[in-house]
């Protein structure tokens, strides 16, 4: 709606009626809960009944938001929160003080090399063309924490792109990474919305090394392209000896519980270089991103 649509309605806007109920005349009845607004009443807002408008209000507002920023599609990063920056791998070791924990950083360790090579692919994906309508496209998007979900972020902010964090809140304390822009920066109360808006505009996923929460949002998308239910997009897997000591994927269709073309599905890769040229062979065929 334009600014002239709006001055040209008949009815006074919500933002001004919700300026005006503040300045109401003190009274008992004013005073209730009862006589609040319902959008300006948090405790309404948060009874049990009113999931359903949550679940809509945390749909909408990021998807309103990153409309307004012309973000057409995103290229989006898992991976763990754990893994130390090059810099940091070293530190972490020495400050061991059991051998359980010494082996534990060193393994850490051994993975730090991904840090470097998320942040290049950022650095790459947040260097496409915004095109003549301003439109942009491989957004780098990330949970917005540490680790992984920083280097996306900071590769992006490296060569002053926008770039998305999706955190969600959790028990302990935490906050989004720096390199996250202000004005695209989330906050999720519910993961299953929170795994929607990675998906809802992604071009292209890069998958690093990562535990229960990487591991739910791979495949979940695996499951939605293997299904149908979402067009398949690629699916780039860093760290080959890592996922395959972890997860069997060759047991799985030799076990007859996937299909043999479902691995397919997956792209391995090692260098960011490797990722990129991936993804550009995947759309090679394609026409150039437009908008809408």
């Amino acid at each position: 709606m334009t600014r002239k649509e709006i001055e040209e309605r008949k009815f006074r806007p919500a933002r001004q009626e919700a300026a005006d109920a503040r300045k109401g005349v003190e009274t008992p009845q004013t005073s209730s809960a009862a006589y609040r607004l319902a959008f300006q009443d948090t405790e309404f807002l948060l009874r049990e009944d009113l999931r359903p408008v949550r679940f809509q209000l945390e749909l909408l507002k990021p998807q309103l938001l990153m409309d307004e920023a012309k973000i057409e599609s995103t290229f989006v990063f898992y991976g763990s929160a754990r893994i130390p920056e090059p810099e940091q791998a070293q530190a972490r070791i020495d400050a061991a003080t059991t051998p359980e924990q010494r082996r534990i950083a060193e393994n850490l360790g051994k993975k730090a090399r991904y840090y470097d090579e998320a942040r290049k692919l950022a650095r790459i994906a947040a260097q496409y063309p915004v095109n003549e309508a301003g439109c942009r496209h491989f957004v780098v998007c990330s949970g917005g924490g540490p680790s992984i979900m920083e280097a996306a972020n900071r590769g992006a902010d490296d060569v002053g792109a926008a770039t998305i964090g999706m955190n969600i809140v959790l028990p302990h304390e935490q906050a989004p990474n720096r390199f996250v822009t202000p004005e695209l920066s989330f906050q999720f109360h519910y993961f299953a919305l929170r795994k929607m808006h990675f998906l809802l505009r992604a071009r292209a996923l890069a998958v690093f090394p990562g535990g229960f929460g990487t591991f739910d949002e791979m495949f979940e998308l695996l499951t939605l392209i293997q299904t149908g239910k979402m067009k398949p997009i690629p699916i780039l897997l860093f760290g080959r000896q890592f996922w395959t000591r972890v997860v069997d994927f060759e047991a799985l269709a030799d076990e007859g519980v996937i299909s043999p073309s479902d691995l397919n599905l997956l792209t391995w890769v090692e260098t960011a270089e490797e990722a990129w040229k991936a993804v550009q062979s995947f759309y090679q065929d394609s026409e150039a991103p437009g908008c809408g």
